[in-house]
């Protein structure tokens, strides 16, 4: 069953008529399976690429090499690159991008822990960048941010005419 909030989120995005697709780094395809557990799956989700290695995001997704080698594959820029290259493979109303550090071994720095994660919404061409910070397990930090992208995703949705 889904996340109650994945629900909400897949009603609202029904009520609208719109879809979404996904690229998620951190979250490793958990977004792309809680919607499709939403009664309104078919009608709202495309589809979505899981990209956790760099090498996906570069050879899949087109990100450049030295983006990633300068920001970090766990970084904002990244991040809103893999949600503009997921418009090339997945025609929808809005693309998400996902990545941040669930585990300790990644590009973790003081002012970028553990937990940090990087959402980018792109919104009818509108980009929408977040930085969240969570705590726990890596099962627990994937719970949040699933969580907190149907949260945010509510708000920006509620906001067009």
């Amino acid at each position: 069953m889904a996340e109650t909030k994945i629900t909400e989120c897949g009603k609202l995005l029904a009520e609208k008529g719109l879809t979404i697709a996904f690229a998620e780094s951190a979250t490793a395809g958990w977004l792309c399976s809680e919607f499709a557990l939403a009664p309104d799956s078919g009608k709202i989700l495309k589809g979505g690429v899981v990209c956790y290695d760099a090498a996906i995001k570069e050879y899949l997704l087109k990100v450049p090499k030295d983006l990633i080698k300068k920001y970090t594959p766990e970084s904002a820029e990244v991040t809103s690159e893999i949600a503009e290259k997921l418009k090339a493979l997945i025609k929808a109303d809005i693309h998400i991008g996902v990545t941040g550090l669930t585990t300790a071994g990644g590009s973790e720095t003081q002012d970028k822990p553990v937990g940090t994660i990087f959402v980018h919404m792109i919104i009818q061409d509108k980009h929408i960048p977040y930085r969240r910070e969570f705590k726990g397990t890596a099962e627990d930090i994937i719970h949040q941010t699933v969580r907190c992208v149907a949260e945010l995703l509510m708000d920006e949705v509620n906001k067009l005419d």
